[in-house]
């Protein structure tokens, strides 16, 4: 029996539509003619979610979410893209990186945090199978055999870890079952060499047991000269591989047990920071940069190596249903050096020093060791009353450092070495009740308590000011309640009101600073929404507004007059805004989906300022202390507007299918720092895909052509302040031709 993956199984259910739907249309249409008789229009599947730790039909559950899943995810990654390919690809989330592959920062309706430091804390919380991936650097992993990635937007506090105020950024892997032997395979090549294989096995071991092995290969090869060292194609390469195997134990109908072990290593360029790159006085590129060419002359690579495990296990009880959740996280090393600085001058901005610049830095993790543990017991009353409650247990060990050198001479000037231990614990609980067919209430509550126990190990050359060590601790009670209720069997309309937290943070001490603390935050979030089936289910549709308060906002001050990190607090920050999910059929053969956002954000504290940057024009008021005053800005790397939209139109063929399929995700114009400065106003992106492609046998080969940023827009995405104006780009443009198979 031929095995169809999840994609093909829903291409192939397309596809016989539309070849019945031909026979009955007119000579004309685009589509083939044939004899067979009329059918029904083909109809989007039922899609469920797991936004309340339940499996639940979308259209009932009160929470904005988007799910990707399928030849959308696909398309996404197919030219080796990492984790920030999602931005702006669901409304209102953005991720970004000063790292490259590594340390993404997640960003839900502008709400994130733009720290880079080893132990950073994000308001946006990563979960892959079920286990938080809190440290920035775990939230890295690659996207491959993937059953879907659920975008939760608005805080979560009550049924998900911890730290979850923005929102939480959901991956769920293919699981192993125990029917048959079955898999897939995916090759592809493209431009600068860039290489991607992954793939994945099912085999059933026996009546109980079975396994599956997932892998992925990716490799670019270096393609930026430098200049200044006269080598050819130098940087901004990069390997990648990971591997996760399951085993499944599943004896009879009450109990199961999931088994994860995986890993990842990554090596290459790190970012390439580009000296002037930004025209002085615009947001300009400057005239006559070249991405192909760089100039530097310190060190840029970075390499990391992390794996982990979980066991998943779950009792039927007939009422009840158990749960425990057992997750250990760990980083071996890691370690990412850079020429921050931009690295040479190129006199091409008029007016500009000409002379080498020397500030290369260094961040590295020594060793991370994450350990979770949850409990949960949810009902399953056939009356109008369900619940859940549950235990969940946090211990993160972390050390880090860094380090900075000259780039001209290779001397390193400073090292320092820090530690947290970070231990947190929480019992919550929600309720479900069905106060007649049409309206449901949900409520819930959650305990935290979190302690960080932070401490300098090691300072050579750093002249740290104040104490070598610090204790945090703090604890809160979230909640949240909503209603849902149905104007018909297609149509939902909710409502919902919800508390979020996030546990202080602390900061490593720089050259003549303090360690810094910023203080715990809360959220308070109203959103209402509609979601419907439209057309007997040939289209969807969900629409949601929303307003929220974040009271003591951790927001992290970088660079200013000098390469330093510390963390403040915001007295109020205020959001709101709209988001809109719709796709459907257009005709049998044309498939189409759009998305957009509206995201207004506001830092409302009068008394707050930070250091301006070093030759950059300020926009903002500045103190008599020289301090710019940046009450009413909106947050960082928080674009104002976000839409994406997809387009696929098939042609049945001989035995298969010919397809167009086309992607596009524009985000507006974003600050890159707190302050706003005309040149640190990041210019709107555009971004594209097409593939055009075959597939037969009823899904089980495929084969394209694709091309990813196709309009090869550039794009400053960020930058360094303290000096040259230096700034990095968005990802080049690609061409690659990519084959699938199902076996």
């Amino acid at each position: 029996m031929i095995k169809k993956s999840k994609m093909h199984k829903r291409l192939a259910c397309t596809h016989g539509a539309m070849l019945a739907l031909s026979a009955a249309m007119p000579i004309g249409t685009a589509v083939a003619q044939t004899a067979a008789a009329p059918t029904a229009a083909p109809q989007l599947e039922t899609v469920t979610v797991t936004a309340q730790r339940r499996k639940e039909n979308i259209r009932e559950v009160p929470v904005s979410v988007t799910l990707l899943r399928d030849e959308k995810l696909d398309v996404m990654v197919s030219g080796g893209q990492d984790i920030r390919v999602l931005a702006g690809k669901v409304p209102s989330l953005n991720v970004e990186s000063s790292n490259g592959r590594t340390f993404p920062r997640f960003y839900i309706r502008g709400y994130g945090n733009t720290d880079f430091s080893t132990f950073a804390s994000q308001p946006v919380s990563l979960i892959y199978d079920d286990v938080v991936q809190e440290n920035p650097i775990l939230k890295g992993y690659p996207i491959f055999d993937l059953a879907g990635v659920e975008v939760l937007r608005g805080p979560q506090g009550t049924l998900f870890g911890r730290n979850t105020p923005a929102g939480v950024v959901k991956f769920e892997s293919e699981k192993p079952k125990l029917t048959k032997i079955e898999g897939y395979y995916n090759v592809s090549l493209a431009s600068h060499m860039t290489a991607n294989f992954d793939g994945a096995v099912n085999v059933p071991l026996n009546k109980e047991w079975a396994m599956r092995v997932s892998t992925l290969r990716q490799h670019r090869d270096n393609y930026v000269d430098n200049s200044f060292t006269g080598r050819k194609d130098a940087l901004d390469g990069y390997n990648e591989h990971a591997e996760r195997v399951q085993f499944l134990y599943a004896p009879n109908g009450k109990f199961n047990a999931l088994f994860n072990v995986h890993q990842r290593t990554t090596t290459g360029s790190s970012r390439l920071f580009n000296a002037n790159l930004i025209k002085k006085g615009t947001n300009d590129i400057v005239d006559g940069f070249d991405a192909g060419q760089s100039f530097t002359n310190g060190q840029n690579f970075q390499y990391l190596s992390s794996n982990g495990g979980s066991v998943r296990l779950s009792w039927d009880l007939d009422g009840v249903k158990l749960y425990s959740i057992t997750g250990y996280e760990a980083v071996g090393k890691y370690l990412s050096r850079g020429d921050i600085d931009g690295g040479v001058f190129k006199n091409i901005q008029p007016n500009a020093n000409p002379t080498p610049f020397d500030v290369e830095s260094a961040g590295g993790i020594s060793g991370v060791k994450q350990y979770t543990q949850e409990f949960r017991a949810e009902s399953k009353n056939a009356g109008p009353l369900n619940w859940q409650t549950g235990l969940y247990y946090f211990n993160e060990d972390a050390n880090g450092y860094k380090d900075s050198f000259n780039s001209t001479s290779g001397a390193q000037l400073d090292h320092l070495v820090s530690h947290q231990k970070n231990t947190a614990w929480g019992t919550f609980a929600s309720v479900n009740y069905a106060i007649n067919d049409a309206f449901t209430v949900r409520g819930g509550l959650r305990y935290t308590a979190d302690k960080k126990e932070f401490n300098t190990v090691e300072a050579v050359n750093v002249v740290q000011i104040g104490p070598k060590g610090v204790s945090e601790s703090k604890h809160k009670v979230n909640w949240d309640l909503s209603g849902s209720y149905k104007l018909n069997k297609d149509v939902n309309v909710y409502a919902r009101i919800a508390t979020g937290f996030r546990a202080p943070s602390i900061a490593a001490a720089n050259k003549n600073t303090p360690i810094t603390v910023a203080d715990a935050e809360t959220i308070l979030s109203y959103e209402a929404g509609i979601k419907a089936d439209l057309m007997n289910r040939r289209a969807r549709v969900s629409f949601s507004v929303y307003d929220f308060d974040v009271k003591n906002q951790q927001l992290t001050v970088v660079g200013g007059n000098s390469n330093v990190t510390r963390l403040i607090n915001a007295a109020k920050t205020k959001g709101r805004g709209a988001e809109l999910d719709l796709e459907g059929f257009v005709t049998p053969s044309l498939k189409m989906s759009i998305g957009g956002s509206y995201n207004f954000t506001k830092i409302d504290d009068a008394s707050l300022t930070v250091l301006k940057c070093n030759g950059c024009t300020i926009t903002d008021p500045i103190n008599a202390a020289g301090l710019v005053q940046i009450n009413g800005n909106p947050l960082p790397q928080a674009p104002k507007w976000i839409v994406n939209g997809t387009a696929r139109y098939s042609i049945p063929l001989a035995d298969g299918e010919m397809f167009v399929f086309t992607d596009w995700a524009y985000r507006s114009k974003i600050n890159l720092f707190l302050y706003e400065a005309v040149e640190y106003s990041a210019k709107p992106l555009l971004e594209g895909g097409l593939r055009v492609g075959y597939t037969w046998q009823s899904g089980k080969y495929e084969v394209a052509a694709y091309g990813r940023n196709i309009t090869n827009t550039r794009r400053v995405t960020g930058a360094i302040d303290f000096n040259n104006l230096t700034g990095f780009l968005n990802e080049p443009r690609i061409w690659g031709v990519q084959f699938k198979g199902n076996f």
